[in-house]
């Protein structure tokens, strides 16, 4: 299973309606042909320091972009390219890599602000592919700004790394994410091991270029070719982190810059897992609530159901496939991204008490992205690959054991698989972590709206001010929504959405702290 920081809840909400989607890139092709497709803009004036020429005054050849085998290619008003970046930007005369993007541009009549960057999160997860199917989300925001997303290098159509087949992922499924053995436990940091073997044996020399710090040096080499003198960007999740970095390394490239679903800079593994923990039992607790049931009783309930998935496997209309501890967990979690997803969390956990584990396996494979014929994405290789590059943190198993208790206290139900995590994610990896937290200060730096949500499991609404605070004094601005789910924009209060578009198209700055309910 991942770890559980992924993408914006737009995402889950549709890996739980298909119940086990493709990571398929929709736009990982693209047309060169011609003057038609250059950039309308062409490279600013600002070009990012060091950048040799040969980059820095490329033009991008847009062109329709192409489907693949996972998905049809996305409307006429989507454009594809590919941005020529440095491999190893410590030496950015040498070896290059070829970045995916894709763009759709301004609709509206009200003059053009500039280019709009999203980043959806994960990491590891595909803007290319996501971009098309957020657009209506931010529909207001096309009127004034080109929308324009990317695969960062290492994920999808940027060298996406695959670390392993998928016959080999689903056979991992049977491997134990909280031993109770020592049988057990070398199984699964045997596995952590293999995992990781693979993906250097995939991604080669990339593996050493993959960082949040190498994105970020791409995203201010993108605003530059792109024509845009200011950055103005739209992070989800762990898209949050990768935008405080670039305010850190670019503070006075910083447009409007929005943050939405906010990991906090500020925690290290332990203090991640822990985080998750106490955001995915605040959410179990608000689902439980809504169904009338004490969420302390309906916990243990659930944590019961767990432990004896533990000893035995419930049978599913899966051919061959049973569901598991670990694919039951991560079952329960996709719903708790989106209020949306509770109704179906309902039914898959009443159907396991009754002994079929179909429903809650479904889910898992839409978080996992296991389509029906068993083909897996690979947005969870390239989260491992991104994450371990950038943590210099390896816990041992004695740490891990130590720390288990406490992580219980605080989630009876994914206390223990998250304490786990810490040991396994990046267990006897090949390529050593750059740092134990990013550097997100960027004094000097325009007003970055930072939004937390109180019912974020993933991304705890803590992280939220932790954030601006780093950010710096008169750089970070909270606005707070009190809700459910992954993420606040688009998600249902018209108070975010107007404090938002307020910002982006007319460059209003909301209090700080301002609260929306």
């Amino acid at each position: 299973m991942a770890r559980l920081v992924r993408w914006t809840a737009l995402t889950a909400a549709a890996a739980l309606l298909t119940a086990g989607c493709s990571s398929g890139s929709s736009g990982d092709d693209q047309d060169d042909g011609g003057t038609e497709g250059a950039s309308s803009a062409g490279p600013s004036a600002a070009a990012p320091p060091g950048v040799p020429d040969s980059l820095a005054s490329q033009t991008l050849g847009w062109g329709r972009c192409k489907g693949t085998a996972d998905s049809p290619a996305p409307g006429g008003d989507w454009q594809c390219a590919t941005l020529e970046a440095p491999l190893d930007w410590a030496e950015p005369d040498g070896e290059t890599i070829g970045l995916a993007l894709i763009r759709a541009k301004t609709t509206g009549d009200d003059g053009r602000i500039g280019s709009l960057l999203f980043n959806f999160g994960g990491p590891g997860g595909s803007g290319v592919s996501m971009m098309p199917s957020y657009a209506d989300t931010v529909s207001s925001l096309h009127e004034r700004y080109d929308l324009v997303s990317w695969d960062p290098r290492g994920v999808a159509a940027s060298e996406g790394i695959r670390c392993r087949a998928d016959e080999a992922i689903e056979d991992a499924e049977s491997v134990d994410s909280t031993p109770d053995t020592a049988a057990e436990e070398q199984a699964y940091l045997k596995d952590a091991a293999d995992f990781g073997a693979g993906c250097q044996k995939a991604a080669g020399k990339l593996m050493e270029h993959v960082s949040t710090t190498d994105t970020a040096r791409d995203m201010d080499l993108m605003r530059h070719v792109l024509g845009d003198e200011k950055m103005h960007y739209f992070g989800i999740s762990y898209g949050t982190e990768l935008g405080g970095v670039y305010a850190h390394l670019f503070p006075g490239r910083v447009g409007r810059v929005i943050l939405d679903a906010v990991v906090d800079p500020g925690a290290d593994t332990m203090g991640h897992a822990e985080n998750q923990a106490r955001g995915f039992q605040r959410a179990l607790d608000d689902y439980l609530k809504s169904t009338g049931q004490d969420p302390k009783q309906g916990s243990r309930e659930i944590a019961d159901l767990l432990e004896r998935l533990d000893a035995k496997p419930l049978p599913t209309s899966s051919q061959g496939r049973e569901l598991t501890q670990t694919l039951a967990l991560t079952g329960i979690v996709l719903p708790l991204y989106s209020k949306d997803g509770w109704p179906a969390l309902t039914s898959a956990l009443a159907a396991a008490e009754e002994g079929d584990g179909s429903e809650l396996l479904a889910l898992a494979d839409g978080y996992n992205e296991r389509d029906p014929s068993g083909r897996y994405g690979t947005t969870t290789h390239s989260q491992r690959v991104i994450s371990c590059l950038d943590d210099k943190q390896r816990p041992t198993v004695d740490e891990t054991r130590k720390l288990l208790p406490r992580f219980e206290k605080v989630s009876p139900v994914f206390g223990a698989f998250l304490g786990w995590d810490t040991a396994g994610w990046c267990h006897d990896w090949p390529v050593a972590g750059q740092h134990e937290t990013p550097e997100v200060s960027a004094p000097g730096a325009a007003p970055i709206l930072v939004i937390g949500n109180t019912g974020d499991p993933a991304t705890p609404y803590e992280g939220a001010r932790r954030m601006a605070d780093e950010l710096g004094a008169d750089v970070g601005v909270v606005l707070t929504w009190k809700g459910e789910g992954h993420g606040a924009y688009g998600s249902g209060s018209d108070c975010v959405d107007s404090a938002v578009d307020g910002y982006l198209l007319k460059g209003t700055v909301p209090k700080d702290g301002k609260v929306c309910s």
